[in-house]
């Protein structure tokens, strides 16, 4: 009878003990959550842009693939030359100079339309090509542009 009353209480004792860490833990987390402010990210001038020309890209592509009408070299483009980036020290002269290789080869696909795809290509590959040495950025996603 003695050795059950010991395992009883115990066995309660464990539990109780479990409960009141469990309760702290709790505790600390609500403390913790209501110091920190939520802070929403927000985009950089550059990363909005880029998001634009990107879904712009796309309808090109699109365009470029059912043989339709490509329309006019989209002015807000040039914009790239002047964007604040979200990293200001990577507007360097590597950068300008594939954001203005960038610009051609985009005004080519809208002055030869013969060979558009060709030029799609070529500004894609100007994309990838900034990329893999700039900020990594959605190098897979710009991937998918190519007109194959």
């Amino acid at each position: 009878m003695k050795i059950k009353f010991i395992a009883f209480f115990l066995i309660i004792t464990v539990f109780s003990c479990n409960k009141k860490q469990s309760d702290n833990s709790e505790e600390s987390c609500s403390k913790e959550s209501s110091n920190k402010s939520f802070e929403m990210y927000k985009m950089s001038e550059m990363s909005t842009l880029m998001e634009q020309m990107y879904v712009d890209n796309q309808r090109l592509r699109s365009r470029i693939i059912e043989g339709d009408t490509i329309g006019g070299f989209p002015d807000y483009f040039l914009k790239i030359q002047g964007a604040e980036m979200t990293d200001p020290t990577e507007y360097d002269l590597f950068f300008k100079q594939h954001a203005d290789r960038f610009i051609k080869l985009q005004k080519k696909i809208y002055l030869d339309s013969i060979n558009a795809k060709a030029h799609f290509n070529s500004a894609v590959d100007a994309c990838v090509k900034c990329h893999e040495t700039k900020c990594g950025g959605p190098i897979t996603r710009i991937k998918k542009l190519y007109i194959r």
